[in-house]
């Protein structure tokens, strides 16, 4: 197709290298203004990527030109690209228009421009940002990107508090989202994404405090997760009900809702093969893993924040921290719950730690009693002191050993008197009358055979009633009558 009329020396240039896919260098850095030698219209481009320019045989077509001052819109919307478009170090004054869009490779590496719309686009190829400066929304909903997406080191820049940086919904991405080292000011919006390559974000640094810095519901992500080596999020990290086939990472991250009372971290109903917890400093905000499913979860007690919500979290295999800092972990919920109480509980009987399990059982019996009335409270501490909830038995037995030594010295001090005649008598026994009074029923016939007074006679009054309270108290703990399950 002949040349157009009306095009200036820049354009003339791009219009005769567009059928080899030759590059068009107008300048080796961004244009800070409408130099005339480096202007090109967008429509124009626009007219190439669409068929208007000629192609040659043996050569592929494409638009590529490095910096230029692109005036009036590249709209492409709707349209079906065949070429390969790559801007370099291009100013595009308007915001390029790639909705519905089916095309291949698309490349605007180290530009600026007021905004992107590619919602709907279709790209065989990947869709390139980075280095990019965007001074507006990065919008890709419905977006399906089957080469990747590539935003490294891209700064995007909302226009408003209200508005997103990056919009999207629904985006698919298959060979991976790579954002590292990007800078996104204003949140990111990936809901019901699928990265069906990994998600990569190391270095990245998101901000909107007091907002979402990044909310990523129900996403899908094969593979990695990055969120580490610099990851900084100034705001709320959503990941409630996003599913991870891999690991997710958040080593040497930096998690600030920049408000205490805000979440820092929200993956509650989430599942991952393996999260990573370990950022570079102790999160600031509130933490939610609740009702979560996790095969391997690693963290350390250094970066837990003080409200942290674990009822319903499932995991396999937990590392980092000892009992005690476990023990601080699952009682920083304000509210009490018995799951994770019980789910570290497993975790330690699934790896051999019995005794560990046991502890934790009764750590949970003991917080569980904090929320009981006056009544409850007072027998659930007897069952504690007594036989510790049934987990520690021989506390009873401790218990009973004291009580026979304090009725054999009391009786054989002051011994009782007979209640019946000499002959029917049996031979008193202090440690044998004292064992009579503390076992229910009458066993060794000392207890109705003699008779204490004075003083005495409360102390055996004292034995017969530990003697009940510690029969029931046993027989109550053993058998888990009073521990909800």
């Amino acid at each position: 197709m002949p040349e157009p009329p009306g095009l200036n020396d820049a354009e003339r240039r791009l219009w005769a290298a567009f059928p080899t896919g030759a590059q068009v260098v107008l300048g080796d850095d961004l244009p800070l203004g409408p130099q005339p030698d480096r202007i090109v219209r967008g429509e124009i481009i626009a007219q190439l990527l669409l068929g208007a320019g000629s192609t040659v045989p043996g050569a592929v077509a494409a638009v590529r030109l490095k910096g230029a001052y692109v005036i009036g819109q590249i709209d492409l919307g709707g349209g079906n690209v065949e070429p390969e478009l790559r801007l370099e170090f291009c100013r595009l004054v308007e915001e390029p228009d790639l909705s519905n869009t089916q095309s291949r490779q698309l490349r605007m590496s180290d530009c600026w421009m007021p905004g992107f719309d590619g919602g709907g686009l279709r790209a065989d190829g990947y869709l390139s940002l980075s280095g990019s400066v965007v001074e507006g929304t990065v919008r890709l909903p419905r977006a399906q990107l089957s080469g990747g997406l590539r935003m490294n080191g891209t700064k995007i820049t909302s226009p408003s508090p209200d508005e997103w940086a990056l919009f999207s919904g629904g985006l698919v991405v298959e060979v991976g989202c790579f954002a590292r080292n990007a800078e996104i000011t204003g949140g990111m919006r990936l809901v019901g994404a699928r990265m069906n390559g990994g998600l990569y974000m190391e270095g990245a640094t998101l901000r909107n405090p007091g907002r979402l810095a990044l909310d990523a519901q129900s996403m899908v992500v094969e593979d990695a997760a990055e969120f580490s080596q610099g990851f900084t999020a100034y705001g709320t990290v959503r990941l409630r009900n996003a599913r991870f086939n891999g690991i997710v990472s958040f080593s040497k991250a930096v998690l600030d809702s920049t408000d205490p009372d805000r979440m820092a971290l929200h993956a509650s109903h989430m599942t991952a093969d393996e999260l990573l917890l370990w950022p570079s400093e102790r999160i600031k905000g509130r933490v939610s893993l609740s009702y979560s499913r996790v095969q391997v979860l690693m963290d350390h007690p250094e970066i837990w924040p003080d409200r942290l919500y674990l009822n319903g979290l499932i995991y396999e295999t937990l590392r980092g921290g000892e009992l005690r800092d476990r023990m601080s972990w699952i009682n920083r919920d304000p509210e009490f719950h018995l799951q994770p109480y019980e789910q570290l509980a497993t975790w330690f009987h699934s790896v051999g730690h019995d005794d560990l399990a046991r502890k934790v059982q009764l750590a949970k019996m003991r917080a569980r009693r904090r929320k009981l009335n006056i009544i409850g409270r007072g027998w659930n501490q007897l069952l504690d002191w007594t036989v510790g909830y049934g987990y520690r038995p021989w506390l009873a037995f401790a218990w009973f050993g004291f009580l026979m030594a304090v009725g054999t010295l009391v009786f054989s001090i002051h011994q009782p008197g007979p209640v019946k005649p000499p002959e029917e008598l049996p031979k008193f026994h202090a440690l044998i009358y004292s064992l009579d009074l503390l076992i229910p029923i009458d066993t060794f016939g000392q207890q109705q055979s003699f008779d204490p007074d004075g003083w005495s006679r409360w102390i055996a009054y004292g034995l017969v009633s530990s003697g009940w309270v510690l029969a029931t108290a046993l027989i109550a703990g053993t058998a888990r009558v009073l521990r909800p399950n």
